[in-house]
């Protein structure tokens, strides 16, 4: 075989195991979204089983894959931990991010994590237009920033509580959208 017939080979299985992944983590994805979206939460279940089955199917293509999958998720779910510690991302996220990380696969870190962040700030943005979501400590925050006369201690007095449903993001269908597109992405970049 030469050289350049087994790269087109090698060239043909990533493209397939791309296609595979997408078409295996749609319904996964919409599942979840619609778990977050209704119950604000993602369960176990689904988060930590879908990670399984990526990392089983990362691990049959080469230990060396299954390695750089377990980094891109590593890293990706490192991109929540500040968040989650704050409180304003839970422990499902983590885990949807992470169980991303390993579907994304080897190299996609950042992009992952940057289809992520936008999709997230759209789904914010129209989540605020709609009014499903309450706007106050986002108002907050820039206050404390940009107006150095505003009052920071009354005005954390006002706001609701970090727990209240106006306040909360499903950010579960922020990180499905986000791996969706990385995946899509992937694949026309190799056609």
């Amino acid at each position: 075989m030469t050289v350049h017939a087994a790269h087109s080979c090698l060239f043909w299985i990533m493209e397939t195991l791309v296609l595979i992944k997408l078409v295996l983590a749609t319904p996964w994805l919409i599942l979840l979204s619609v778990c977050d979206v209704r119950k604000r939460e993602l369960p176990n279940g689904l988060t930590l089983g879908g990670a399984a089955v990526m990392a089983v199917a990362a691990l049959a293509v080469s230990l060396d894959y299954l390695l750089g999958s377990l980094l891109t998720a590593f890293l990706a779910s490192l991109f929540l931990l500040l968040p989650f510690f704050l409180r304003a991302a839970g422990a499902g996220d983590v885990k949807m991010l992470f169980a991303a990380g390993l579907t994304a696969g080897p190299g996609n870190t950042l992009n992952l994590i940057l289809l992520v962040s936008v999709a997230g700030l759209i789904l914010a943005a129209v989540m605020m237009l709609l009014k499903r979501v309450d706007p106050a400590r986002l108002k907050h925050f820039l206050r404390c920033l940009f107006d150095f006369r505003y009052d920071r201690a009354e005005g954390r007095k006002k706001l609701p509580s970090r727990d209240a449903e106006s306040c909360r993001v499903p950010f579960g269908v922020a990180i499905a959208a986000g791996l969706w597109c990385n995946l899509l992405i992937q694949l026309l970049c190799m056609g």
